[in-house]
């Protein structure tokens, strides 16, 4: 099989097998709003055009958390079977870790009892132990299986601090990593530094790998004037210049460079930095702010992804900040979104990761490695300054998002990789 690079433009033509059955397996799924379960809700629905489209998933454990969703129901084409499993607050490490067994194992059985020979699977890494339970189903039944990578173990697992390189932990959870790898039909992976990091754990190198991005919701974000945003009005920063980190707070994003640059910032009166989301440094970063008095920094809850263009909008150059290491590990999908608001970014991360390369190819920010404080107050003085300059950015990255990250495409490539697998068995 040839290699498939989306990024390089590479779909094959059209075909169509309807009556076909896919299978959609994730933790997170409507009504989850957050980032997996977005995104894999859109997959499925997106598939139905083109196939029969069934998802096994959980209960809400995220921001829905709390709310409970029908066992089955049919939701946009979609038939979903909700399996049952703990909903304990993902934010608290060892609540998680019942969470990811519970869950697994339900699915698990699920998957073993209603996937059926001529049926198609795709898994995706959330939580961590789905993939290797759903890949023993896919063997039982003997039916093809793909992975969409999310997130790479155990490499994430080290930037988090979780683990650490060369452990014992360590080493199982790569070979393991590397043995499921190696009995998936197809690896979607988000950018091309995932590639160089997957294609490692592969004995056949790329043949199985296709590079599929996450997109932009452009019918739903848009450039917006910034003097009738709604948020800014709120919060009183009209007339300041803002600096937006909205998604979550997680122990793989370097938060607390952004934290320390406030802090270096505090006298300048007229900047201001907006968090906005949820995740494991949520805590630390309000205690932060209330201990140390750091009154540049407004923290607020995740909104509501019905006022999705609003909050994105509330800013003059938006940041998204990684800890060193994740390059190929993880690719942040709220990316396209700011490209689509027209925002600038400053990228905090590292130089061969998919964001770093994007937004230097596209011209539509700065690009500062993990750690470099003064580096990043050094950018954030230049956007201030720079105001027609933020704007010519703004408009490229827009003009970026709408040419090579629409849904529509993404919902072509995956369509076309799910018809030549079938191709394949014919």
């Amino acid at each position: 099989m040839k290699p498939v690079n989306y990024l390089a433009g590479d779909i094959p033509e059209d075909r169509s097998i309807m009556g076909k059955r896919i299978w959609v397996i994730s933790e997170l799924y409507y009504p989850e709003e957050t980032s997996t379960g977005f995104f894999l809700t859109k997959i499925a629905e997106g598939l139905t055009e083109q196939f029969q489209v069934s998802v096994l998933c959980s209960q809400p454990t995220y921001g829905a958390r709390g709310e409970r969703a029908a066992i089955s129901e049919i939701h946009k084409g979609v038939h979903i079977h909700r399996s049952w499993g703990t909903t304990f607050n993902k934010d608290v490490l060892p609540l998680r870790l019942v969470n990811i067994v519970t869950i697994t194992f339900s699915i698990l059985l699920n998957a073993i009892w209603r996937v059926r020979s001529g049926d198609c699977v795709l898994v995706v890494t959330n939580p961590p132990a789905l993939p290797f339970a759903v890949s023993l189903a896919c063997f039982l039944h003997r039916v093809p299986c793909v992975l969409i990578i999310h997130d790479v173990y155990p490499e994430i697992l080290i930037a988090a601090g979780i683990t650490r390189q060369g452990s014992i932990l360590n080493r199982v959870i790569g070979c393991l990593t590397q043995m499921m790898y190696r009995q998936m039909s197809r690896i979607i992976v988000l950018g091309r530094d995932m590639v160089q990091l997957v294609v490692r754990k592969l004995p056949d190198g790329d043949q199985c790998i296709v590079t599929i991005p996450n997109w932009a919701d452009l019918d739903v974000v848009s450039p917006s004037y910034r003097k009738e945003n709604k948020l800014l009005a709120q919060l009183g920063c009209t007339d300041k210049f803002v600096v937006q980190y909205a998604g979550n707070m997680g122990r793989t994003h370097g938060l607390e460079d952004l934290v320390c640059c406030a802090k270096e910032l505090r006298n300048d009166a007229m900047i201001h930095f907006l968090i906005i989301g949820t995740g494991a440094k949520r805590m630390w970063i309000q205690e932060i702010v209330n201990e140390q008095k750091i009154n540049n920094i407004t923290i607020l809850d995740y909104q509501p992804r019905a006022d999705l263009s609003n909050t994105l909008n509330a800013c003059d150059v938006a940041i998204i900040v990684f800890v060193k290491g994740m390059a190929g590990v993880s690719v942040p999908s709220r990316m396209y979104n700011i490209m689509a608001t027209g925002k600038p970014i400053i990228a905090v991360a590292d130089a061969e990761s998919e964001l770093a390369l994007v937004v230097r190819e596209e011209d539509i920010g700065w690009v500062i490695y993990p750690g470099d404080i003064g580096g990043l107050r050094m950018a954030i003085l230049e956007a201030k300054a720079n105001p027609d300059v933020l704007v010519q950015m703004g408009q490229r990255a827009r003009r970026a998002a709408e040419a090579k990250y629409s849904f529509e495409r993404v919902k072509k490539a995956y369509t076309e990789m799910v018809a030549s697998i079938y191709e394949e068995a014919v």
